[in-house]
């Protein structure tokens, strides 16, 4: 299974509503600070004199460091039976702070400093080796590496790493050679591992920007008492994370790279309950590679107003009823619904794996999506329509440069986004190798872009919508402006199945009625069906960033597409819990409470 937050974030309604509690945005935090941007290319959006730069990469002694016990570990280690045939190693510098507040104060006011290092061990060879199949796991230890320069320090625990991963790595192999001898043939016989030319780019240099903390811990404290003027918000937080990075990465094939990146996030939550228990969460997020490219406090301030806005229509509207008919979703929405119910489909490992589904493996040349629409994948590209994007990287986290990938043409399959583990008929990387650190890559998602030739102006777009509903004559249609995530089901032991979870979704009358703001309702269905249903779309791209758990752990992606109409889409009321509002008004709200519980009893026969 494969989940997402808006965040996309992993998780079903019982985990949405786990996420609900106060530690959401420190979590969601904290998972980026173990996820960092490969590549925000942030020093070429920023002038170098905002900062002073870190030490060439000539004078890289971490670097230096990493390549000698390299060659040691690989020429000691080639006596060994079974003797690896790949070894490397990336190391992880992250320093990151974190600031939380809530109803102007601060919860949290951290900085987090780290490095941690990565050895992959393959013993073998790239036919077989002793990630094959559900052993992947055992390619890759990882452990803390010591701060500063001291290469005798950081030299001796890559060597317990390397030491600790051929130990694991060699008895995985023999077991892999006896499973496979003993289990019935493959369907796909690609090999485990694909050879790419090794690459060299260690000239870029780590440029901070500036980060004034002392005027963003006042913005976030002002910020977060926004929320104190409404009593109806029974849970607000105003998380700011400002991280650089720097990965490093040398393998025995000859690859060394070193990776600088920035980038701030900015996530604004505030969460009520309904009468009936329904929790109802609002979340805005906003990236950049500096706290310099976020919005100015007066547009974060009327963000904070328009959710407190939205919660106290939310808590009033009424429970959506399971529906099957015309459906329109905004520009963000389809492209959560693209990522979840498209994107994970065609991620190469899933096509390999034998307990995946395998949705799409043998549909390519073959129709899979309207003929106006195409769907590529491109990491390279570090903006689209005015926003950021957080899938983009430079080079991939196994040293392949990224690459865009145009995976259906003209409503065409064409390809799949790999990593170094190749899959029939696709036997080399594309650059979309991607993991957390401390685990195996897979082939994942980046910046997923959906584009139309079969487009209308936007603001026709509800007019397209009644016009359907007219035709298939049905009371009403339904309009989705805002999605918090979703997850989708991929293993064959499951339904083939998706569940996107939208905020905001409005009943669209065809007689002229005002559209009707209502709650509690899940997108649902299998993507097969779902995305042959796609009639027409918009003339403007719209973006989504978040953050993507799968196999490989926790990444930055972004998704981006046009809004969306369909012809057919099937709804599902949202599990909840039925936990009642707080009992108490929030303090300051006593006497507004008294004087309406008094009026009410007032009226009462």
């Amino acid at each position: 299974m494969v989940d997402h937050s808006a965040v996309p974030s992993r998780g079903d309604s019982k985990r949405g509503t786990e996420l609900l509690r106060a530690g959401v945005c420190l979590a969601l935090a904290m998972q980026l600070v173990m996820s960092p941007y490969s590549a925000a290319r942030a020093a070429e959006e920023k002038p170098k004199s905002e900062a002073a730069p870190s030490a060439p990469a000539a004078s890289d002694v971490v670097l230096k460091t990493m390549q000698t016990e390299l060659s040691r570990a690989t020429a000691g280690l080639a006596k060994s039976d079974p003797a690896p045939y790949f070894l490397s190693y990336t190391v992880y510098d992250q320093n990151v702070v974190i600031l939380v507040g809530a109803y102007g104060s601060l919860l949290t006011d951290t900085a987090v400093k780290r490095r941690q290092a990565d050895v992959t061990m393959r013993v073998g060879s790239p036919a077989l080796d002793n990630t094959h199949g559900q052993a992947r796991a055992s390619g890759v230890t990882s452990g803390t590496l010591p701060f500063g320069e001291d290469q005798d320090a950081i030299a001796r625990v890559l060597w317990e790493l390397t030491d600790r991963g051929y130990k694991r790595a060699g008895p995985t192999f023999l077991n892999v050679k006896t499973n496979t001898a003993v289990r019935a043939e493959e369907e796909d016989k690609s090999p485990d591992f694909s050879k790419e030319t090794p690459v060299q780019h260690t000239g870029d240099a780590l440029t901070v920007p500036p980060f004034d903390k002392p005027a963003w811990e006042g913005e976030i404290r002002r910020l977060s008492s926004a929320f104190r003027k409404y009593p109806e918000v029974y849970f607000a937080s105003v998380v700011l994370q400002v991280q650089s990075s720097n990965e490093r990465m040398v393998n025995s094939e000859g690859t060394a790279i070193t990776s600088p990146s920035n980038t701030t996030r900015l996530v604004m939550e505030a969460q009520t309950r309904a009468e009936d228990g329904m929790d109802l969460l609002r979340v805005e997020t906003f990236q950049a590679p500096s706290a310099a490219g976020l919005p100015n406090e007066k547009e974060l301030a009327d963000k904070i107003e328009k959710m407190a806005s939205d919660l106290k229509a939310l808590r009033k509207a009424p429970v959506a009823e399971p529906y099957d008919g015309p459906a329109l979703l905004s520009g963000r929405a389809a492209a959560v619904f693209f990522h979840e119910v498209l994107g994970h489909r065609l991620e190469g490992h899933r096509q390999k794996d034998e307990d995946e589904g395998q949705t799409f493996t043998k549909k390519v040349g073959q129709e899979v999506l309207p003929k106006f629409l195409s769907v590529a994948d491109d990491p390279t590209k570090s903006e689209l329509a005015g926003v950021k994007l957080a899938g983009s990287y430079d080079y991939d986290n196994e040293g392949v440069p990224a690459r865009r990938v145009e995976v259906i043409q003209d409503g065409i399959l064409k390809n799949f986004l790999t990593s170094r583990m190749p899959i029939k008929g696709f036997e080399h990387s594309n650059g979309h190798g991607r993991n957390q650190p401390g685990l195996m890559p897979t082939g994942r998602q980046g910046n997923l872009i959906v584009s139309s030739t079969q487009t209308v102006p936007e603001k026709d777009m509800r007019q397209k919508l009644i016009d359907e509903v007219k035709k298939q004559n049905k009371p009403y249609g339904l309009y989705f402006d805002d999605i918090q995530g979703g997850f989708t089901l991929t293993t064959r032991s499951l339904p083939q199945a998706f569940q996107v979870l939208p905020v905001i979704v409005y009943k669209v009358y065809p007689d002229g009625r005002p559209d009707e703001l209502v709650r509690g309702v899940d997108i649902v269905g299998t993507p097969l069906a779902a995305l042959t249903r796609i009639v027409t779309t918009g003339d403007q791209q719209h973006v989504f960033n978040g953050v993507c758990g799968a196999e490989s752990g926790s990444v930055p992606v972004s998704a981006a597409a046009p809004a969306m109409l369909f012809s057919e889409m099937e709804v599902q009321k949202r599990a909840h819990e039925h936990e009642r509002p707080p009992l108490l008004p929030p303090p300051g709200f006593e006497d507004k409470t008294m004087k309406a519980d008094n009026s009410k009893s007032e009226v009462k026969p």
